[in-house]
């Protein structure tokens, strides 16, 4: 299957994609290679973002139930954006939004997010989007909140101890167990705010609607 978004085409990413898919999601959050892109986590998080076995179980997931799904852009036969999306009741999470560093910053981000949204929104008929984010990535809440996103309120602990998710690096996240947690932000699929509704939300700390 594949969606169109203007000039993006994405499919739905199959087994055979997980080690290329590893590969360009660590790439562009962790290590130092990550730093070419605006996206590295590499000054919070050591290790991995996650590994072919994982995204090989989530994509399995995909096949049986068809609650998930990783889209993937692959302009001449190499993967270079991906996103991952899972059904949740009435909604969708998205996470794991990679491009690859050197095309950061060149509008594919905006262009993918908005190829997810239209995902979810044709082949599940849902319409609001969630997603948690560290923290410390003021520069990264900020991107979602100029997309139409806005902080719920809500919080969800990281994953410590658990290696597929980095180790921390900041002593703000070794020590503040507690208040280390990812902010919850949420759209919904439809018309996008203009930047001053946007911004209102923000401040108010709400779900855009």
């Amino acid at each position: 299957m594949k969606v169109e978004d203007g000039a993006l085409a994405v499919r739905v990413a199959s087994i055979d994609d997980a080690a290329a898919l590893a590969a360009l999601v660590n790439s562009a959050y962790r290590g130092d290679g990550s730093r070419a892109g605006w996206t590295t986590e590499a000054d919070l998080l050591g290790g991995q973002r996650t590994d072919p076995q994982a995204l090989e179980e989530f994509i399995e997931r995909t096949t049986a139930v068809g609650d998930r799904a990783m889209l993937v852009h692959e302009p001449a036969g190499r993967i270079i954006a991906c996103v991952q999306l899972e059904r949740r009741g009435d909604g969708a999470y998205l996470g794991m939004l990679t491009i690859a560093p050197t095309l950061q910053a060149k509008g594919l981000g905006r262009r993918l997010l908005a190829a997810a949204e239209d995902f979810v929104r044709t082949e599940w008929q849902v319409r609001r989007v969630t997603m948690t984010v560290i923290e410390q990535r003021l520069e990264l809440i900020d991107w979602y909140q100029r997309r139409g996103y806005a902080r719920t309120g809500e919080t969800a602990a990281f994953p410590y101890g658990d290696p597929r998710f980095g180790e921390p690096k900041r002593a703000d996240r070794r020590r503040n167990r507690r208040r280390d947690a990812a902010l919850r932000c949420e759209t919904s699929t439809g018309a996008r705010p203009n930047p001053r509704r946007a911004r209102a939300s923000r401040t108010a700390s709400v779900a855009a609607r």
